[in-house]
């Protein structure tokens, strides 16, 4: 058990950077993975993350501590624990970021990540037949995106209640320009999920250079005084070393991955000792700088049809399946949003603060199912959240979750920003073709006022929950909170090097699954490039 490079998670960058790594063949390379193998077929269903999310066989159940900017909640935080990681579980949306993202990534120190730096690997990644070509899309990446194969009238006329309202709409949200509204891109290839796992696993699989090793739980990184150069890992419930000759690469995602390093002794003493564990590298920002998008969920009543009332029955149900079987198309196509809208809750604003996912459906979370009622969701959320929280150990084991302190809404702006959102969202509701449509507003509600902006917090505070996207807890920086350097290498120690979500010093301008795999990928170059110097 002994290999080049030993990659600690399956995910959206650890699939990209296995793949990278070994099409050389010049390398080995072994890829952990806690999970089993993407064998459920509600994996590759789109509409399967209602059968994924919350089952454990493919997804960590994590759950944050009480929160008292959501009322003192503790809500439940999926995360993949399968082959492909949260790409096997999540919403298929594919969505890049702002370019002024990543430039500001560079003006904090992280010379390499500019927009300009990080288009190529974007490129290098993706399958796009849309709009742009291949000036700002990738042509013949291994990540298949694609268009909706399914479209609903209600997310239509939110569409073009929003340009009634004033908002543009978007030619190509993943393009120069973000701000608009328009239809989500999908990680969807024909019918079927492209999960990390399909797109950069499945046509590796054949290497003889590469182990990918399922069931494979990291229990820690073996130092030898400063160099990391093995994975103790329990595999189907076996302890084993696996050694590492050049690196080992931490891909185990906002959460696992400060986990890990915390295991292994990398991280704030005052944090590490009172788990008896030995501190190898003092690193006071493991675990800190946790951001994550929260989702205020206004919902509207309508008498067109929805997806709640299209699949209240087993017939329905059945006549479904049997669509999708035969042609591929149908509900059972659908992603976790069709519509989407990058809007400024104010003029002064040089890009989008708020996002919309725009759902044809309405369900008080994705494992209860759909309300009784056609109604659909606007789903909104702060894109640049100021709060930031921070994950605490639980105990020195592996099995035991960290304790998940996100912090939301601590911040004046945050507020603000929510309660406009949600304002958005009534005001476009009030716009043609949709509001003729609008049967009643089933949340806020009419016992908020639309101008009452403590009420309209008091709501998004009891029932806003996580849209999924945890990053930053192994910032990359110069700074002395910075965990890995612009290389992500874990800074203190060499043979290390962390490549997942939770590298972003801030997070992007929306969804983290294209900028994780964004970030394998040029991680492998990284990797490559120092194997050959």
């Amino acid at each position: 058990m002994e290999f080049d490079f030993v990659i600690i998670g399956a995910g959206s960058a650890g699939c990209a950077l296995a793949n990278r790594l070994s099409e050389s063949g010049r390398f080995s390379v072994a890829l952990l993975e806690a999970g089993p193998r993407d064998l459920n077929p509600w994996i590759h269903v789109p509409v399967g993350y209602f059968r994924t999310m919350g089952n454990p066989g493919t997804d960590w159940q994590y759950r944050t501590e009480a929160d008292n900017g959501i009322a003192g909640r503790s809500i439940p935080w999926p995360r993949g624990r399968v082959l492909g990681g949260s790409s096997s579980i999540n919403g298929l949306l594919y969505v890049r970021g702002q370019p002024q993202d990543y430039d500001g990534w560079a003006q904090l120190g992280c010379s390499g990540w500019s927009w300009e730096s990080v288009l190529p690997y974007f490129k290098r990644s993706e399958t796009w037949k849309g709009a742009n070509g291949a000036e700002l899309r990738g042509t013949d990446g291994p990540l298949s995106v694609q268009t909706s194969r399914l479209s609903r009238d209600i997310v239509d006329h939110w569409i073009e209640a929003a340009v009634n309202a004033g908002y543009k709409r978007a030619e190509d949200y993943n393009g120069a320009d973000q701000e608009g509204v328009g239809h989500f891109q999908l990680t969807m290839k024909g019918g079927r999920r492209c999960s990390s796992a399909v797109a950069y696993l499945n046509p590796a699989r054949g290497r003889k250079n590469l182990e990918i090793i399922t069931n494979a739980q990291t229990e820690k990184v073996v130092l030898k005084g400063k160099r990391a150069v093995a994975v103790r890992a329990r595999i189907n419930g076996t302890m084993t070393d696996i050694r590492a000759r050049r690196e080992i690469v931490l891909s185990a995602g906002a959460i696992g991955s400060p986990q890990i390093l915390m295991l292994s002794g990398v991280g704030d003493p005052a944090e590490l000792r009172p788990h008896g564990i030995d501190v190898q590298v003092e690193s006071k920002g493991v675990g800190k700088n946790l951001q994550d998008h929260l989702q205020a969920r206004p919902i509207f009543k309508t008498d067109l049809s929805t997806i709640n009332v299209e699949t209240d029955s087993f017939f329905k149900q059945a006549m479904i399946g049997l669509q999708y079987l035969v042609s591929q198309t149908g509900p059972m196509t659908m992603a976790a949003s069709l519509g989407t809208g990058f809007l400024r809750t104010e003029e002064h604003l040089e890009t989008p603060d708020i996002q919309f996912h725009i759902q044809p459906f309405s369900a008080n979370n994705a494992v209860e199912g759909p309300h009784p009622f056609s109604a659909f969701t606007a789903s909104v959320l702060q894109l640049r959240p100021e709060s930031a929280g921070h994950l605490t150990l639980t105990s020195s084991s592996m099995d035991d979750h960290p304790k998940i302190h996100p912090n939301y809404l601590s911040t004046d702006t945050d507020c603000r920003t929510i309660v406009r959102g949600i304002q958005v969202a009534r005001t476009i509701a009030q716009y043609e073709p949709l509001k003729s449509h609008v049967t009643e507003e089933y949340a806020p509600g009419v016992d908020v006022a639309f101008d009452d902006e403590e009420a309209t917090l008091d709501w998004a505070r009891r029932s806003a929950v996580t849209i999924y996207h945890p990053t930053g807890t192994c910032k990359m920086g110069i700074d002395e909170c910075a965990v890995v350097d612009p290389r992500l290498r874990v800074r203190g120690l060499e043979g290390l090097r962390v490549a997942d979500a939770s590298i972003m010093p801030r997070i992007v301008s929306g969804n983290t699954n294209a900028p994780a795999i964004m970030i394998g990928e040029k991680a492998s170059d990284l990797v490559l490039e120092d194997a050959d110097s």
